[in-house]
């Protein structure tokens, strides 16, 4: 009998070694990607190729690739390593993450069927053994003819995994990079992502500038089509970095906030003090109800300093939403930005503040809302832009979420802007105010002039403009006086009036109370 070692000895050189050797040779292959003139074409355009990109991302020897001898089902003379896709598992800052990254160095990274089933499945893998997933975007859409059996129809594309998490199962965190021209499936990661990063010459589009020229006649650049002026006004970016590594240190810098599933708590860190002393929140907000000032300043006297995550500053500029940590816990924090108008809210700033809190509620972070709001904005270029369907959408999102809520009124809240930044009649766990706060149905002057403007004309006709004026002078500094937080205090609308130089403290007890004293701080998965 032959013992293992002879058996191996005794293999012919055509043998397992020849397969071996065959294997490897075709692994060399799959790592070409666009090959020399591929790759120094995409590098003259000032761009990665897709795996030096992941090892930007991820820990270094963590890469765990699948699907890389995938090859096109339509095969030509030109080899097309993995179908112009790497798929895989890694991890980031330790934590096991999936990623696909298009490898727009060969055929532009145009999307075939091979292609689609390995981004597929990696992101229904991911989902399934609860991974966040990072897409890292470049590609010119579809390749034809490569798509079209049967006439499109026949793509392996499964909106019950490819969009989002099926039923039953925890959802991910999803993470996208827009590296250079995006369209196409490329796009359609970038819209599933709860966090977009761009890189200043990307951009993003259902349709590339060639697809929008021969279908409509319409010259457009890439950039008038959608570059980060165009993405990040509407929400389809919500960060634009310089170069590539800020793009990585991004997603990674965002992913620190969230559990690697819904399933879990939010991890937190080391406590920090703010960047700003607490001490100066009474210098920061002028008393004055129609004085501008930084909201950000505000946030820098709460939030643990260094760790603020802008996410949309573009988008509805009138809402701040930020991720952040509170005595080392991640948070998500709304506040209206009185240097925007006024800090009114218009569909836009709905829109975006009901992404973010659909994306706090689903990971576990806890919301904090700062008010300074006059109101919604009315008019017609309001209405014409939806903004009755993004505000019933909003309230009643913030209305089901089940994280701890815990609303501050800084100095105004007024009528259904008060709403949309969490009042009362959306179930807040703690509502809290600063003495210099006011609370109604409409900001005094406006309220005086809707309320009383029959008699202030009787006045105007019997009595002169003057004695008009000061009567109204005399009905808005009641309003005023009525107002302030202490009747709201009285009638338990609020829970309390606290000093700004409080409020962080406050923030936090709120927020570890209203977590309740549960085995597991998971929302829906005690």
């Amino acid at each position: 009998m032959n013992r293992p070692d002879d058996t191996a000895k005794a293999l012919p050189p055509s043998g397992m070694q020849a397969k071996i050797a065959n294997l490897r040779a075709r692994q060399e292959r799959a790592r070409e990607m666009g090959g020399p003139e591929g790759l120094r074409r995409h590098r003259e355009s000032g761009r990665l190729p897709v795996r030096e990109r992941v090892a930007l991302l991820v820990d270094n020897g963590s890469w765990f690739e699948i699907g890389a001898l995938g090859l096109p089902e339509r095969r030509t003379e030109r080899h097309v390593p993995g179908d112009a896709v790497v798929t895989g598992f890694a991890r980031l800052d330790g934590r096991r993450i999936g990623v696909v990254g298009i490898d727009s160095s060969v055929l532009a990274g145009t999307t075939a069927p091979t292609s689609m089933r390995k981004q597929g499945k990696l992101i229904e893998m991911a989902q399934r053994f609860g991974f966040p997933l990072v897409l890292l975007c470049d590609a010119d859409g579809g390749r034809i003819p490569d798509v079209m059996g049967w006439r499109f129809s026949h793509l392996p594309l499964d909106f019950k995994t490819f969009v989002k998490s099926p039923e039953g199962q925890a959802p991910v965190p999803r993470a996208a990079a827009i590296l250079g021209p995006s369209y196409g499936d490329s796009a359609l990661h970038a819209s599933t992502a709860h966090f977009v990063v761009m890189v200043k010459s990307g951009s993003v589009a259902l349709s590339g500038p060639s697809v929008v020229s021969a279908a409509i006649a319409q010259e457009v650049s890439d950039q008038e089509l959608g570059g980060p002026a165009a993405a990040l006004s509407v929400g389809n970016a919500l960060m634009a970095v310089d170069n590539e590594r800020e793009a990585m240190d991004a997603i990674a810098a965002f992913l620190s906030y969230l559990p690697a599933n819904a399933s879990l708590p939010a991890p937190s860190a080391q406590s920090r003090a703010p960047a700003r002393p607490v001490t100066e929140l009474a210098e920061i907000v002028p008393s004055g109800a129609k004085s501008a000032y930084d909201m950000n300043l505000v946030i820098e006297a709460i939030a643990d300093e260094a760790s603020i995550l802008p996410w949309g500053t573009e988008w509805g500029p009138s809402l701040i939403c930020v991720l952040a940590r509170i005595d080392g816990h991640p948070v998500g924090i709304v506040a209206n930005q009185p240097l925007v108008g006024a800090g009114a809210l218009d569909p836009h700033a709905l829109r975006k503040e009901h992404d973010f809190v659909h994306l706090c509620d689903t990971f576990n972070v806890p919301l904090v809302f700062l008010h300074d709001v006059p109101g919604l904005l009315i008019g017609t270029e309001a209405e014409r832009n939806g903004i009755l369907h993004a505000y019933e959408k909003l309230v009643s999102r913030i209305s089901d979420a089940k994280v701890p809520k815990i609303g501050v009124v800084i100095r105004k809240a007024y009528g259904g802007g008060h709403f949309a930044m969490g009042g009362r009649p959306t179930h807040p766990s703690f509502q809290f105010a600063w003495p210099s706060a006011e609370m109604g149905f409409m900001a005094p002057e406006a309220g005086v002039q809707t309320v009383y403007r029959r008699r202030l004309d009787q006045v105007a006709r019997e009595q002169g403009e003057e004695a008009a004026a000061q009567l109204a002078a005399q009905l808005i500094q009641e309003w005023v006086t009525e107002s302030e937080p202490w009747e709201a205090a009285a009638h338990l609308s609020l829970d309390d009036v606290i000093e700004p130089a409080q409020t962080r403290d406050v923030i936090a007890q709120a927020i570890d109370i209203a977590w309740g004293d549960r085995p597991v701080r998971v929302t829906g998965h005690w």
